[in-house]
């Protein structure tokens, strides 16, 4: 297992390194000047020039490769060409906001796919059964950004329960943030856990059919008891790797979801700066973006060696 372990950690190195370098390369390759932007039409060639210098575009493509490879493995993002502020505070910052929403959002995922995904599987020749798998059908139809304006228009604005947009940091108003966090995290978790919930209940109705769930019951337990202590952990396995897909998902799908609900996160900052073409910042975002999601991919890698037996032994 500890073999495996590695093998997928040298993976994931090795894949973050080449998405550095395809960020770096379509971010260069872009039409447009870094200089003109920053300084405007009007601005002399000679300041032109001594802005390239500043920026240090004027090297070949490779040193600027790996001098803001070496400056982001330290922590240091550069400077925006447009502002001049140092973006790595503000990712930073930004992504401690996406991280709540997201982990928020795959909370609630988890929360409404795995009672209803078995329950879908339980009683799935009974009406409640086709219910659950007709309602999740439903969800998957339904975009994130849609979701979050039915919330807004529903919670909001009619019945005036929750804010319908705004952040406000967990350590100024704990109260606040939960009730701020809600509605975002609703708007991703239920279209998530509608994917989900499709998942689970293929995964348990696998299971239930296997000869040791039959055993577990000829045994004296309860169908309940027996999916329960013998069924769900091997259901999990399959579902797993869905949920790191699910979340890489869910990374994607707040960039939508902070510009409805005006949330300051890595979505935000990500549109704002290709709006103002800062193309520094840009990269910055989107590299921290496709880390994330291979991170969650090598840690569902990992779980997924810790819960299948077969993978436990292997080489």
């Amino acid at each position: 297992m500890t073999a495996r372990i590695l093998r997928r950690a040298a993976i994931f190195a090795l894949s973050l390194l080449a998405a550095s370098i395809v960020v770096f390369v379509f971010t260069a390759v872009l039409p447009g000047d870094p200089a003109q932007v920053a300084l405007g039409v009007n601005a002399t060639p000679e300041l032109l020039a001594q802005t390239r210098q500043e920026f240090g575009i004027d090297r070949p493509l490779v040193t600027q490769y790996l001098d803001w490879m070496g400056s982001v493995l330290t922590g240091d993002f550069g400077k925006s060409y447009v502002t001049r502020d140092v973006i790595g505070p503000q990712l930073a910052d930004r992504l401690g906001v996406t991280l709540w929403l997201v982990g928020a959002g795959m909370l609630v995922a988890v929360l409404i796919a795995v009672p209803m995904g078995v329950l879908a599987a339980v009683r799935h020749r009974k009406a409640s059964g086709t219910v659950v798998s007709a309602a999740s059908q439903l969800g998957i139809a339904v975009p994130a950004f849609l979701a979050g304006i039915l919330l807004v228009q529903v919670f909001a604005v009619r019945l005036q329960w929750l804010p319908s947009g705004g952040w406000t940091p967990p350590v100024q108003d704990p109260v606040e943030f939960l009730r701020g966090l809600i509605l975002p995290a609703l708007s991703l978790g239920v279209v998530q856990g509608a994917v989900l919930t499709r998942y689970v209940r293929s995964s348990v109705l696998d299971v239930l059919g296997e000869d040791y769930l039959r055993t577990a019951r000829s045994k004296g337990l309860m169908p309940g008891q027996a999916l329960v202590r013998h069924g769900l952990r091997n259901a999990a396995v399959p579902v797993v790797t869905v949920l790191g897909l699910q979340l890489t998902t869910l990374l994607v799908g707040a960039v939508v979801v902070e510009r409805v609900f005006v949330l300051p996160g890595l979505g935000s900052m990500l549109l704002d700066a290709v709006a103002a073409r800062d193309l520094l910042t840009v990269q910055g975002i989107v590299l921290v973006l496709v880390a994330g999601a291979l991170l969650v991919n090598f840690l569902v890698d990992v779980l997924y060696t810790v819960l299948d037996p077969k993978l436990r032994g292997a080489k």
